[in-house]
């Protein structure tokens, strides 16, 4: 870990809560800025490393890939970027885990559209903010006091989720 002033595993657990909570991130493919698009993530507590993505097949997202996610959470009290490659999805069991209202709202045909592309993100190396620095800290802030070291104590970067 390159610069982990913070608590690498804090930031991580406090990062895949607020990313339940408020599950709206930024995605693009690498190299190729004009791709970046909000996308809902589908998320399974158990499967930490990996996240999902219902796209359309003419999505840009099915030319598949090395990948950029930005992410802030509810309340911007939580800020990540992470890395990962994207691949199509073939597990009917996972497209079913994740198949619900919100998103069948997205296609026509239901579950059996042919439009619809299933992929995951397999996720590399992340960089976490976590931006509650407190009442003391905004205080000081307020002041205009110096707070750079109480916000690099909650800030991890080149962690792997």
């Amino acid at each position: 870990m390159k610069n982990a002033e913070g608590n690498p595993d804090e930031l991580k657990t406090k990062f895949w809560k607020a990313l339940d909570d408020s599950p709206f991130l930024f995605l693009q493919l690498d190299g190729d800025s004009s791709s970046a698009v909000p996308m809902s993530p589908q998320l399974d507590k158990d499967a930490n490393s990996s996240i999902w993505f219902f796209t359309h097949t003419k999505s840009d997202f099915c030319k598949l890939g090395p990948a950029t996610a930005t992410f802030a959470g509810k309340g911007h009290e939580m800020f990540a970027r992470f890395q990962g490659n994207l691949v199509k999805e073939t597990s009917q069991e996972r497209f079913d885990q994740f198949w619900n209202n919100f998103v069948e709202a997205w296609y026509d045909g239901g579950k059996d559209d042919p439009d619809i592309f299933f992929m995951r993100m397999d996720l590399g190396d992340a960089e976490i903010w976590n931006a509650d620095m407190g009442i003391l800290n905004v205080a000081k802030m307020a002041l205009g006091m110096n707070v750079h070291d109480e916000a690099e104590e909650q800030h991890v970067d080149s962690v792997d989720l």
